[in-house]
């Protein structure tokens, strides 16, 4: 079992910067993908941003590229979205997730979130001015 537990969320004006925060516990969380997703209202959930279990590698979706960062802290079981020039359409819920799947390829990111087998309760930004 993995537990997740995100915080940082709130409201931010357009432009601004917004760090989230996953705290994990349970199974060993070095060997654990960790991905971010987001939902909005009527839309379905959406890739954000994953990262290795070293954080030597990262994926974003193209709508944050430049934008946000995935980072982790093994020693303190934790992974961070650092999100910067957030923009209205970023609105949402966002969720932490682990992928406990083993790749053949060990820099492969699912961005698929079926791949991601345990879910943190999520934490709202809203963008607005």
């Amino acid at each position: 079992q993995v537990q997740l537990v995100e915080s940082g969320g709130g409201l931010v004006q357009p432009g601004g910067s917004l760090r989230l925060s996953c705290a994990a516990s349970g199974r060993p969380f070095s060997s654990h993908i960790m991905g971010w997703f987001r939902q909005s209202p009527g839309r379905e959930r959406e890739f954000v941003a994953a990262i290795s279990w070293n954080g030597g590698t990262t994926k974003y979706a193209d709508s944050v590229k430049g934008r946000f960062t995935n980072s982790r802290d093994n020693a303190k079981n934790a992974v961070y979205l650092q999100m910067n020039s957030v923009k209205p359409e970023d609105t949402a819920i966002y969720y932490c997730a682990a992928d406990l799947t083993y790749y053949d390829d060990i820099y492969y990111l699912n961005p698929q979130s079926d791949a991601y087998e345990y879910w943190g309760q999520g934490t709202q930004v809203t963008v607005s001015s």
